[in-house]
């Protein structure tokens, strides 16, 4: 047993420093990005949002949303062949998410089945990315799959970060137990503040030429700023974008009046979801998750408006004309209790 003494820091435990500007108006701000991904060996261009790869967020008509916007979508896994085929999709801003439980030839099916409509990039899911299956599992994955992106997570820490990289990710998922429906921190006792995690795994991956999407913790979107203040290439939003009318089915829309206009939001990792999609909580498993009831949010256009205006007015508080250059212009102030 040993103690680590240096602070650790979440999103709550900081301010932005504000620094002379000479930006005129938030409009001037641009959000996107152009990354090169050190695998896939191409670039990618959008403002580096990310909806969640949760069966409430990560949706088709999500997708269709946020691609509007030039935002991405970590679509979940649970939709089959043949809805993804129906499917609108625009390659450009499409993630397909697989977990250790899908095997090789089933990530060829479902990449070969939308091919056709550009999307090449995967994203590889697990609750624990610090198992040796994993990391070979990603490495299988890119073997497979030598021209797709490839995302893949969680892990919290600079040595694991690197590993994931080293195996084929071109993009690491960083985030323990920050999500706000999820309760692996109070299940397991394990993880790592999430403006720490960031700072840290953003070194180490940048230092390998890979990138980092900051998955969980952001409630609002100074939260968003602060992460890409901290680092963050990416950002992964669940609960911000969850409870808008794009994560419905139309009986959830019919059921709203009857339901207070409340829906259901829940982790992937709960007792909900393992017995939606798995029978139940295995005997030698918890359930890491827990259910929200929250109120229904009409459409999810306005919440992404509302975003992207946080975002560019948070750059024009640090002088940043570019969402690439918050990072480099970022001081945080710690808050200090009483």
């Amino acid at each position: 047993m040993r103690i680590e003494n240096d602070r650790k820091l979440d999103f709550d435990d900081v301010l932005i420093r504000p620094k002379r500007s000479r930006l005129e108006t938030r409009a001037e701000v641009d959000l996107k990005r152009t990354f090169r991904l050190p695998h896939a060996g191409f670039e990618i261009t959008g403002i580096p949002i990310i909806a969640a790869n949760m069966d409430t967020v990560g949706t088709l008509p999500m997708a269709g949303v946020l691609a509007q916007h030039d935002m991405y979508t970590a679509i979940h896994k649970h939709y089959d062949l043949d809805e993804l085929k129906k499917a609108d999709l625009s390659g450009d801003y499409h993630f397909m998410t697989f977990g250790l439980v899908e095997d090789l030839s089933h990530i060829k099916k479902v990449m070969d089945a939308v091919k056709d409509k550009g999307i090449n990039k995967i994203c590889l899911d697990v609750a624990n990315g610090y198992t040796e299956i994993f990391v070979n599992f990603i490495k299988k994955v890119r073997a497979q799959h030598p021209d797709c992106v490839i995302m893949a997570g969680n892990v919290a820490t600079a040595d694991m970060t690197e590993a994931l990289i080293i195996a084929g990710a071109d993009i690491v998922k960083i985030g323990i137990g920050p999500g706000s429906v999820c309760e692996t921190r109070s299940v397991t006792g394990v993880g790592i503040p999430q403006l720490s995690a960031i700072i840290e795994c953003a070194d180490a991956a940048h230092g390998l030429g890979g990138l980092i999407c900051a998955d969980g913790g952001c409630r609002t979107s100074g939260d968003v700023a602060k992460a890409f203040g901290a680092g963050a290439d990416f950002v992964m939003l669940g609960g911000m974008l969850a409870g808008h009318t794009e994560c419905l089915t139309e009986e959830q829309l019919k059921a709203l009046p009857e339901n207070n206009n409340h829906i259901e939001y829940y982790g992937m990792s709960s007792t909900e979801a393992m017995e939606k999609y798995s029978g139940g909580v295995a005997a030698h498993r918890a359930s890491e998750g827990r259910v929200a009831s929250i109120p229904f949010r009409g459409d999810v256009k306005n919440t992404i408006l509302a975003i992207l205006g946080g975002l560019r007015s948070s750059c024009t508080y640090v002088g940043a004309y570019k969402l690439k250059e918050m990072s480099k212009r970022t001081t945080f102030v710690i808050k200090y209790a009483k």
